[in-house]
C-alpha cells in the first residue's frame, strides 16, 4: 500500500469542528508576531545571538532570515490553498510525503511546540520576580509565578480562540511601540558614533561566528506556522493564510532587522561585543540602553511588557499545542478524544487540557529538581524546539516540492522557491545540531545528545501512523483505498 498516493481531503470526525469564520488577517498575524516574541527576542534572544554570533553584523543576519522564510513561504502558502487543516506542518507533510512522514512530523512538532512553551515558563518565573521583587519586598520559587501564570494561560486557551487574539493585539501592539520608542530615541540622538551602516557591510558581518549568529536568528521566527494552524478557523482561508503569512514573515524580518540595527548603532559598532561581555548578563542591554537614549520610565514600561511578552507567547504556543493534538486526535494518530471539540466555544478543549496537564507536569518536575530557571528551564528546552522547528520548515519544503511534484497546476517560481528554501533550512538545521553546544548555552556532553530526541520522536510519529494505516475503518485507512 502506498502511502503517499491519498491526495484527498479527509473528512471531518463527527466530534466537532472548530469555530469557523472567527479570525480575519490581522487576527492571524497576531497570533504569529506574538509567538515570535517582540520583547523577549530583542531583550533575551539577539543579545545572545551578538555573543556568540558576530556581534555587530546581526542586523544583517536577519535579513539573510527574513529572504529564506520569504522563499519558504512561496511554497508553503501555494500549498496552503490545497490544504487547509489545523496540523500545519503535519498535514503538509502528510500530504506531500505520506502517512508515516505525516506522523513523524506531527510528533516532532508536538515536542517542539510543548518543550518552548515549557521553556517560557522558566522565563516568567524568573521575569515576574525581579519586577515583583521591589513590590513584595522578597522573592518567590519562579514555579509559584510559572503556575499561577498556566491556570490563566488554561483558562484562555479553553475558551473562544477570538478573544485570545484580542488580548495578543493588545500585549504586541505595546511591545512593538515600546521597542520603537527606543529606535526612534537612538536615532535621534544619531548612536554611540553617529548613523551608519556598517552592521550591512562584508567587513562587518562576515566576522565571528556568522553561522552561529543565523542559527540563533531563526529562534526569533519560531511561532511562523501559525498562519497555517488557524487555517480552518479564518475567514476565507485561501486569502488570508498567504496575506497572513507574508504580513507576519516581512514585519517580523523588518522589524528585528531595524531594531537590531539601532542597538548597534546604540553601543557602537565596535562597542557592541565589548559591552555585552562588561554586562555580564546580556539581557540588560536593551534597558542599558533604554536608560541612556530614553530614560528610566521607557525602561520600566519596558521590563513590564517583557513579562506580558513571555505571557503572549505562552498563549499564543498554548493555542497552537492544541490545534495539533486536535488534528492528531481527529486522524486519529493520537486517541481520537483529543479531536473533539468544546459545544459552545467551538475550541479544542480537550487538546487544551492535555497540553495544560503536560506543562503542570513539566513544570512540577524541574521544581522538584531545583532547575535553574533561566540555565535550564528556559535555555534548553527552547534549543530542542529552535532546532525542530527548522527541521521541521525544511521537512515541509521537501513536502511541498514533492506535492506539487504530483500536480500540473504548479508553477515554476514554487518549485524553485522550494528547492532553495529547502538546501537553506537543511544547513541552518544541520548547523544547529552541530554547533548545539551553542544552542543549549553548556558543552555538557549529556546536554549535546538532547538533539537525539528528535529522530527517536519522529521514528515513533512514523511508527505511529503504520499502525494507523493497519488499523481497519481509520480514517488512514480510508483515505490510503484505491479512488480515496
Amino acid at each position: 500500500m502506498d502511502d503517499t498516493s491519498a491526495e484527498a481531503p479527509r473528512p471531518l470526525a463527527p466530534a466537532g469542528r472548530l469555530r469557523r469564520e472567527s479570525l480575519g488577517v490581522i487576527a492571524v498575524t497576531f497570533f504569529v508576531v506574538s509567538a515570535a516574541g517582540p520583547l523577549v527576542a530583542m531583550a533575551g534572544g539577539i543579545p545572545v545571538a551578538m555573543l556568540f554570533g558576530n556581534g555587530a553584523g546581526t542586523p544583517a543576519l536577519f535579513l539573510a532570515a527574513m529572504l529564506i522564510l520569504c522563499l519558504f513561504s512561496v511554497g508553503y502558502t501555494a500549498m496552503a490553498r490545497h490544504v487547509q487543516d489545523a496540523g500545519a506542518f503535519y498535514a503538509f507533510a502528510r500530504r506531500g510525503l505520506g502517512e508515516r512522514a505525516g506522523g513523524a512530523t506531527a510528533l516532532v512538532a508536538l515536542l517542539s511546540y510543548n518543550a518552548l512553551q515549557i521553556s517560557l515558563y522558566g522565563m516568567l518565573g524568573s521575569a515576574l520576580n525581579e519586577l515583583l521583587m521591589p513590590i513584595l519586598h522578597r522573592r518567590l520559587a519562579w514555579w509559584v509565578y510559572a503556575l499561577a501564570v498556566l491556570a490563566v494561560i488554561a483558562s484562555l486557551g479553553y475558551r473562544r480562540v477570538d478573544l485570545s487574539a484580542r488580548i495578543l493585539g493588545v500585549l504586541v501592539a505595546c511591545e512593538y511601540l515600546v521597542v520603537l520608542v527606543l529606535d526612534w530615541g537612538i536615532v535621534m540622538h544619531g548612536g554611540a558614533g553617529g548613523l551608519n551602516v556598517r552592521p550591512f557591510l562584508p567587513s562587518t558581518f562576515a566576522t565571528g561566528a556568522p553561522w552561529t549568529g543565523l542559527m540563533l536568528c531563526f529562534s526569533a521566527f519560531l511561532g511562523f506556522e501559525a498562519t497555517t494552524i488557524y487555517s480552518e478557523e479564518a475567514r476565507n482561508p485561501a486569502r488570508t493564510i498567504p496575506i497572513a503569512t507574508y504580513c507576519s514573515v516581512l514585519l517580523i524580518g523588518a522589524f528585528y532587522t531595524l531594531s537590531t540595527w539601532a542597538v548597534v548603532i546604540g553601543a557602537g559598532v565596535d562597542a557592541t561585543l565589548p559591552m555585552l561581555n562588561q554586562l555580564g548578563d546580556p539581557t540588560r542591554l536593551l534597558f542599558v540602553l533604554s536608560d541612556h537614549y530614553v530614560g528610566p520610565l521607557l525602561s520600566q514600561a519596558m521590563r513590564v511588557l517583557f513579562v506580558t511578552s513571555i505571557f503572549a507567547g505562552l498563549l499564543a504556543f498554548h493555542n497552537a499545542i492544541a490545534r495539533y493534538l486536535y488534528a492528531t486526535g481527529r486522524d486519529r494518530l493520537l486517541p481520537s478524544v483529543l479531536g473533539k471539540t468544546h459545544r459552545r466555544f467551538q475550541s479544542p478543549h480537550v487538546g487544551s487540557i492535555v497540553q495544560t496537564l503536560l506543562a503542570f507536569v513539566s513544570v512540577a518536575l524541574f521544581a522538584a529538581c531545583g532547575a535553574d530557571p533561566i540555565l535550564t528551564v528556559f535555555t534548553l528546552p527552547s534549543a530542542v524546539a529552535t532546532l525542530g522547528i527548522i527541521a521541521l520548515m525544511a521537512a515541509v519544503s521537501a513536502a511541498t516540492l514533492r506535492y506539487f511534484h504530483r500536480r500540473a497546476d504548479s508553477g515554476v517560481l514554487v518549485r524553485m522557491s522550494a528547492w532553495a528554501a529547502l538546501f537553506a533550512l537543511a544547513a541552518v538545521a544541520i548547523l544547529a545540531a552541530v554547533h548545539f553546544d551553542v544552542l543549549a548555552g553548556t558543552p555538557l556532553l549529556t546536554v549535546r545528545l538532547l538533539p537525539l530526541s528528535l529522530p527517536i520522536t519522529a521514528l515513533a510519529g512514523a511508527a505511529l501512523a503504520r499502525r494507523m494505516l493497519r488499523t481497519p475503518g481509520s480514517l488512514a485507512e480510508q483515505s490510503a483505498q484505491p479512488g480515496a
